[in-house]
C-alpha cells in the first residue's frame, strides 16, 4: 500500500485533513503539538472505475458508481517547528515518521493566521510562502543529518578494493526509500569527489536534497482556503511547483453530513446536493463550503492525495481478474481489487503486486477489455483489466 504523510507545521490543519480523510477519531486543538505519536490510518485516492464501460456497476465496496476508491496508507505526523532537525519541539522523532512514506502532503495555513510556531496570530499576519520553504529545508537537514553521521562508515568502506559507492549509499539511504535507481541517477547529478574522504558538508547536503527531492516528493496543500486573504493563494502557486487550495474543515463538515444522510456526497466530488433537513445556520454553513469549492473545484483534501498519487508519483491503477469475460475473481466479484503501480509497470509487476507466488509463477496475461493475450513487456495502462496466468494459481 502506497503511503501518504501529512507534513506542516502545529495548526495548520493536518489533524483535521487526517480525519476527513480516514474519518478516524484523532485529536483536533487549537494548540501545538496536538499529536505526539503519529496517527497512521487506511484512506482512499479517487479514479474512473472500469465498470463504466460496461453496462452495469461492479458493486464493490471501493465502487461508487463508477467512482473507485483505491486504499492508501495516511500517515499523519505531529507538527514541525524549527530547528526540528536539530531535535526541537522533538523534531527527529517527527522526521523519522516521514522515513517511509512515498509522498509528503505539506499542509500549510494559507490564511497566514498561525507564525511560524505553530501560534494563533492574526488572520494574514504571517506569510504562508515562509511555511513551504521551512519544511523543505527541514527536511533536508534530517536527511543531510542522517549522511553525516553514517559517512564515516562510507569512508572506512572506501578504503576496500571492491569499494563501490553507489552500492554504499543504497545500503545506508534504504531506510528512507531510496532505491538503486535513486541513487543512480543523483549520483549522475552530482559533482563530487571520488574519494568520500574529500567529501565536504556542501556535498553531503546536496546528496540529500537530492535524495529528498527524489523519495519525498511535496504536494504543497494550501489548507484554509476558505479564510485566505486574497493573494495568498496565488503567492503559493508561484513559490511550489505543486499546490492544491483546500478546506479541511469544509470536507470534514461535508463527510459528516453525507453520513448523517443530510447530504448527497462523494469524496471528491466538485459539489454536493442537500437531500435533507437543515437548519438555516447549517445551510449557510454548507454554502459557504460550496463557494470555495466552485472556486477551486472541491475542498481540496480528496484532490491533493489524487495528485499526490496519480499526478506526482506517476501511478495507474490496475485490476487482476481470474475470468476475462466477466472480470470477476473466483468467488465471481466483479473488479474486486485494484492495484497502484508505477506508469511503466507490466502484466508481470501487477503479478507480484498480487503475490510473490503469482509473479514467481507467471506464465502470460490476458488483456481482458480486449480479449486477448499481451506481451509480458505491455506497459499498462490507467484502468487495465488483466488476467494473470500463473502455475501459482
Amino acid at each position: 500500500m502506497l503511503s501518504i504523510a501529512l507534513a506542516g507545521k502545529p495548526n495548520a490543519g493536518k489533524s483535521t485533513f487526517y480525519t476527513a480523510a480516514t474519518m478516524a477519531e484523532v485529536d483536533v486543538g487549537n494548540y501545538p503539538f496536538t499529536t505526539i505519536d503519529a496517527n497512521r490510518g487506511v484512506s482512499h485516492v479517487r479514479t474512473d472505475c472500469p465498470c463504466l464501460d460496461r453496462e452495469e456497476r461492479c458493486g464493490d465496496d471501493n465502487c461508487r458508481d463508477g467512482k473507485r476508491y483505491v486504499p492508501v496508507e495516511l500517515i499523519d505526523v505531529a507538527g514541525l517547528v524549527p530547528g526540528a532537525h536539530e531535535g526541537r519541539g522533538l523534531g527527529n522523532q517527527f522526521l523519522d515518521e516521514l522515513s517511509t512514506a512515498d509522498v509528503i502532503l505539506n499542509v500549510v495555513d494559507a490564511s497566514g493566521g498561525t507564525d511560524a510556531e505553530g501560534e494563533p496570530v492574526e488572520v494574514g499576519d504571517h506569510d504562508p510562502v515562509e511555511d513551504v520553504h521551512f519544511i523543505e529545508a527541514e527536511m533536508d537537514l534530517w536527511l543531510a543529518s542522517i549522511v553525516e553521521r553514517n559517512w564515516e562508515s562510507i569512508e572506512r568502506q572506501s578504503r576496500s578494493p571492491d569499494f563501490k559507492l553507489d552500492e554504499s549509499l543504497v545500503d545506508m539511504l534504504a531506510g528512507v526509500g531510496a532505491s538503486e535507481l535513486d541513487v543512480a541517477r543523483t549520483l549522475r547529478d552530482l559533482e563530487y569527489p571520488e574519494d568520500p574522504i574529500a567529501w565536504t558538508d556542501e556535498h553531503r547536503e546536496a546528496l540529500a536534497t537530492e535524495i529528498r527531492q527524489r523519495t519525498k516528493p511535496l504536494v504543497v496543500v494550501a489548507n484554509k482556503a476558505d479564510i485566505a486573504p486574497e493573494g495568498n493563494i496565488e503567492a503559493l502557486q508561484e513559490a511550489a511547483d505543486v499546490v492544491v487550495p483546500a478546506t479541511a474543515d469544509g470536507e470534514l463538515a461535508l463527510r459528516n453530513a453525507a453520513q448523517a444522510g443530510v447530504i448527497d456526497y462523494d469524496p471528491g466530488d466538485p459539489d454536493f446536493d442537500i437531500v435533507g433537513d437543515v437548519s438555516d445556520q447549517q445551510r449557510e454553513g454548507l454554502h459557504r463550503i460550496r463557494d470555495v469549492m466552485d472556486e477551486w473545484g472541491g475542498t481540496g483534501v480528496q484532490g491533493a492525495m489524487d495528485t499526490a498519487v496519480y499526478d506526482l508519483l506517476d501511478h495507474l491503477t490496475a485490476y487482476p481478474v481470474q475470468n476475462e469475460t466477466h472480470w470477476t475473481d473466483g468467488q465471481e466479484n466483479v473488479l474486486p481489487d485494484a492495484f497502484l503501480l508505477r506508469r511503466g509497470a507490466t502484466p508481470k509487476d501487477l503479478a507480484y503486486a498480487v503475490h510473490s507466488d503469482i509473479g514467481d509463477g507467471y506464465i502470460h496475461a490476458v488483456d481482458a477489455r480486449e480479449n486477448r493475450r499481451i506481451s509480458d513487456e505491455t506497459e499498462l495502462e490507467e484502468g487495465a483489466v488483466i488476467k494473470i496466468v500463473s502455475d501459482a494459481n
